[in-house]
């Protein structure tokens, strides 16, 4: 039986709504993996470093730590400071020849999100360093929607980037947060395993690498071929997945 259109499917309005970047609002047409490989050679005189690696809902640091490692580079602060500060300049560059762009639905729901009837916090969680995402998302004129978010610059695991993004998004709102009204929306099995871990609603799209039925092995909430098959509206009147 569908939910009440008056509350959300276990009776609490949804307040905090957290997004990946890469394969959940914009795809960049492969400039991040072309930056890091390129930012490899160009420091370090590693040629095709990325072939080999899987960079979908990784964290930034932990795929340096893997590149590294394979090419017997330590991971000292200075080669971590000195990679970063090559990567976000040749991202940007990179982005501006890209056939990237935004991901369907994507911009029907951050305005979806502001009009809601009630206050909800729109932030990021996001595997991206905190410069790494805000490049990208600026290109594509995202940035601006965001009040908050965590990044790979919080912390190499992933679920301890989630737990920090709740928490500010709580502070941003003033107050603490039940499980079900924090939702973590992204296109991997990894997205989904760091909103588990904070107790969130999860969402996962299709639009990254992994198709609807391997999303759904990972049991979220929600499944969408592209986010643009459901509104917000509906957010708050669709039961979840069984």
């Amino acid at each position: 039986m569908p939910a009440s259109s008056e509350h959300s499917p276990r009776g609490r309005f949804i307040r905090l709504v957290l997004f990946d970047v890469d394969g959940t609002l914009i795809h960049t047409g492969g400039a991040g993996v072309r930056a890091f490989g390129r930012a490899m050679d160009l420091l370090f005189g590693v040629r095709n470093a990325t072939e080999g690696v899987s960079f979908a809902g990784r964290t930034d640091y932990s795929l340096v730590r893997e590149i590294f490692a394979r090419h017997g580079i330590p991971a000292t602060a200075d080669n971590l400071a000195s990679f970063f500060d090559a990567y976000v300049f040749l991202l940007d560059d990179l982005l501006h020849g890209s056939a990237g762009g935004v991901e369907d639905g994507v911009w029907d729901w951050l305005r979806g999100l502001r009009r809601a009837p009630h206050k909800i916090v729109v932030g990021l969680l996001t595997g991206n360093i905190r410069l790494g995402a805000e490049i990208k998302l600026r290109r594509f004129g995202l940035w601006e929607f965001f009040e908050t978010g965590a990044f790979s610059d919080d912390h190499v695991d992933r679920n301890h980037i989630a737990a920090a993004a709740r928490r500010r998004g709580e502070a941003v709102l003033g107050q603490p947060l039940a499980d079900e009204e924090v939702l973590v929306v992204g296109d991997t099995p990894l997205d989904i395993a760091c909103g588990k871990h904070i107790g969130a609603r999860t969402l996962a799209v299709a639009t990254g690498r992994h198709s609807p039925d391997e999303l759904r092995t990972h049991q979220p909430d929600w499944v969408l071929t592209r986010l643009g098959e459901m509104s917000v509206r509906q957010l708050w009147t669709s039961a979840p997945a069984s």
